[in-house]
């Protein structure tokens, strides 16, 4: 099962660099995730994307930033576990690290 996990901006980041326990912590934590074949891909997103919608046969395009930029998806992990109590067992630990904050966890179909 594939599970993607995502961060979302809570607007109260101070938006500096993490501190060098963090990135020691969250290089373990990844390394770890990696070494096992659970970790299939990880990055940061922009909150300031695009918006596109399709209806009635007309496609709009608008860019960001929108107002409830604290909803904007600013980061993910893909990984591939047994359960879906596993991706939330791998969440749980991720915010051990990372302190306060809100994400989503979303299970992938289709074709791996």
């Amino acid at each position: 099962m594939r599970f993607l996990l995502m961060t979302k901006d809570d607007g109260q980041s101070a938006g500096g660099p993490p501190d060098e326990k963090l990135m020691a912590e969250m290089g373990a934590f990844i390394d770890e995730m990696t070494r096992t074949g659970v970790l299939l891909a990880t990055g940061g997103l922009n909150p300031h994307g695009t918006y596109i919608k399709s209806e009635g046969g007309k496609v709009t395009v608008t860019d960001g930033p929108f107002t409830e930029a604290k909803e904007a998806v600013v980061g993910f992990a893909l990984i591939e576990v047994r359960t879906k109590e596993e991706a939330i067992e791998l969440s749980k630990r991720f915010w051990q690290l990372v302190g306060d904050g809100e994400g989503e966890i979303r299970e992938v179909f289709g074709p791996a």
